[in-house]
């Protein structure tokens, strides 16, 4: 992997958000900015849109992007329950916009999704949930920064008692358990869950989903090392995964594109060509950002 050339390209293609976050980890800069650039996605009703998550141009404020705005505040430490941003998260969160209450569950797809650009997977299909994918990690929010209830305890429960079926569970489903699991340690609560156990399960749970056939690393829509390592979540590396982790670092320099950047390995379905060749753009800076995080990790730090 040329890192020079991925820092170039960053420098130079990323949306603001973006380049605050590059910043942050690699020219040690503040989260301010980050927040700054952030907010600009929030709504008045405190959830996020306007593209945040690029495949689904949607204005309004959907659960999936309230939790990527999450994701981003938890990564350079700027969850601060005092904060504007954060309190207008919970005023979202706790209006229970697009929370199905009969199900317990935050909507995977909204309905608003169809009248805007977007990719095929974020129709809503059905009742619109996709098991606890963002509700676990949402419901771990509000316990941590909102009205902590028994119904968010519950979700977390839920949430829990799944991981222990065996269940297969998606990378992106990861990713909300893993964020569900560093916001409850960061706040000290371990009275819902056995967080022991939670991080027990998770660890095979993370062996599990990722894809063993190194071969299909970034040429098709698989979870990678790199779909959770990127500069977080170091604990969860096992004696399994580091070989996989040393397999994807080996390619790196193969999947790198020439002007330095990395590109997405999926396609929307749907008839937005103008607007998927935009969501690209915006892909590529983030993604390569995440490349170069996870190009940091060094074997065997996290035993």
């Amino acid at each position: 992997m040329d890192k020079n050339k991925a820092i170039k390209y960053v420098l130079q293609n990323a949306r603001h958000l973006e380049l605050a976050v590059y910043k942050y980890y690699f020219e040690n800069e503040s989260s301010q900015a980050v927040i700054d650039e952030l907010s600009k996605f929030q709504n008045d009703d405190g959830g996020f849109g306007h593209a945040l998550e690029p495949d689904f141009f949607n204005p309004d404020s959907s659960p999936i992007a309230t939790n990527d705005a999450i994701i981003t505040l938890s990564r350079v430490n700027a969850l601060d329950r005092d904060s504007d941003i954060v309190k207008g998260i919970v005023r979202y969160l706790a209006s229970h916009d697009s929370f199905d209450e009969d199900k317990k569950r935050w909507l995977f797809a909204i309905d608003s999704n169809k009248d805007y650009p977007h990719a095929i997977w974020w129709e809503k299909k059905g009742d619109g949930i996709s098991k606890f994918n963002p509700s676990v990690s949402l419901a771990a929010f509000m316990v941590c920064y909102g009205n902590r209830t028994s119904l968010y305890e519950e979700i977390i429960k839920e949430g829990f008692e799944y991981l222990q079926t065996g269940r297969e569970v998606s990378g992106d489903d990861i990713n909300c358990y893993l964020l569900a699991y560093e916001l409850l340690t960061k706040n000290g609560i371990n009275n819902i869950i056995d967080i022991n156990v939670f991080k027990n399960l998770l660890c095979k749970a993370v062996e599990n989903c990722i894809c063993k056939d190194t071969e299909k690393y970034g040429v098709e829509y698989v979870p990678m090392p790199s779909t959770i390592f990127t500069g977080r979540y170091m604990e969860f590396i096992t004696t399994e995964i580091e070989p996989l982790i040393a397999a994807e670092k080996d390619i790196l320099g193969k999947l790198q594109m020439e002007d330095g950047s990395f590109d997405i390995t999926w396609k929307w379905y749907t008839p937005y060509p103008d607007e998927y060749e935009q969501a690209r753009v915006w892909w590529r800076p983030r993604i390569t950002i995440e490349k170069l995080l996870f190009n940091e990790i060094q074997i065997g730090e996290s035993l």
